[in-house]
């Protein structure tokens, strides 16, 4: 079957609102308009990202599955999570210690999408719809314990596992129907009433879209599960929106959606070393717009052929495009010498 363009394109987009958001994070405080932007993208961003990897899910839970899925996910973060600790030491990064169950920066993803498609073996026994209130429960509770916290990525996993969840039940018609005029009219009035209600609120803790901190930590620690109910259906609108928008057809940077990973896992770099080093700022939207197509083009480097064929090894486990490379090129030489005899 031919692969839908949809969800490639949904993937790139959403990969570059990721890389984006972190560039402008650190000047969110001095800027009621950056933060808006910033608090806005993470209501939907990584959201919508977990729910197209449940889309993919196939929640298999034999050995051969298990051990795959170790390959494919715990051993990059071994790998990354040992390179951004000796990353950030190089750096001067202050907090640059940790240990190996206290996932670095954005690595949490890895381990608690592992975690998901383990929760997957026993949640798709349970009817969708009671499965899905039970993950939503679940998310719900475990905020009230402080012990659940970025150890393991134990919060982001049980807070996030909803929209993994309903990647997983739902089907390709169910998605499509985001496409229909009606849904993108309500999308429009979703989005622009989500921003103006950030704008006007500029003191919401974007903590509460992070997942990470129990509800003490984030300052409501009776109605806690109630302010997250809220983030659950704000995110789940958000996502729902925004994909509505995002185009059906194949185009030249469609490929670039399938190697969302290499992106994911190496723009870090990038952006620690940028914040360690102050090299930009946002004074205006000429700055904003900067940042943007720099985000872009970082999007565009860490997807290329080069960077996989370099980090396949580290991120797949794999040397096929190493030798796909070296086998090419012993290609172009026999033919070059076969013309020159």
């Amino acid at each position: 079957m031919e692969r839908n363009a949809f969800f490639d394109n949904a993937k790139l987009a959403l990969i570059f609102l990721v890389v984006f958001g972190h560039m402008i994070q650190p000047f969110t405080n001095g800027s009621n308009d950056i933060n808006t932007l910033y608090t806005w993208i993470y209501t939907f961003h990584m959201p919508a990202f977990i729910f197209l990897s449940g889309f993919f899910a196939k929640g298999s839970g034999n050995k051969a599955y298990v051990l795959k899925l170790a390959k494919k996910l715990i051993l990059p973060y071994l790998i990354f999570q040992l390179l951004y600790t000796a990353f950030y030491f190089f750096i001067g990064k202050d907090d640059w210690q940790s240990g190996v169950f206290y996932p670095q920066w954005s690595l949490w993803f890895l381990f608690s999408l592992f975690s998901w498609h383990m929760l997957l073996y026993w949640f798709k026994k349970i009817p969708p719809v009671l499965s899905i209130a039970i993950a939503v429960e679940i998310g719900l509770i475990v905020g009230y314990f402080g012990e659940v916290g970025h150890t393991f990525s134990l919060s982001r996993t049980f807070v996030f596992f909803p929209f993994f969840l309903i990647g997983y039940w739902l089907k390709e018609e169910h998605v499509m129907l985001l496409k229909t005029k009606a849904a993108k009219i309500i999308s429009v009035i979703v989005m622009l009433s989500v921003a103006g209600a950030i704008y006007l609120a500029p003191e919401i803790n974007s903590g509460w879209l992070l997942a990470s901190k129990s509800y003490g930590d984030l300052g409501m620690p009776e109605f806690g599960g109630l302010a997250r109910l809220i983030v659950y259906v704000t995110s789940a609108l958000m996502a729902m929106s925004v994909l509505a928008w995002i185009p059906k057809s194949k185009h030249k940077l469609t490929i670039l959606g399938t190697r969302t990973l290499y992106v994911y896992l190496l723009h870090g770099f990038f952006i620690q070393f940028f914040r360690e080093t102050d090299l930009f700022a946002i004074n205006n939207i000429i700055d904003l717009f900067g940042l943007a197509v720099i985000s872009a083009a970082i999007v565009l480097v860490l997807s290329s052929k080069p960077i996989k064929v370099v980090w396949q090894p580290f991120i797949e486990g794999k040397i096929s495009n190493i030798r796909g490379f070296f086998g090419q090129t012993n290609r172009r030489t026999q033919h070059n010498q076969n013309l020159n005899t």
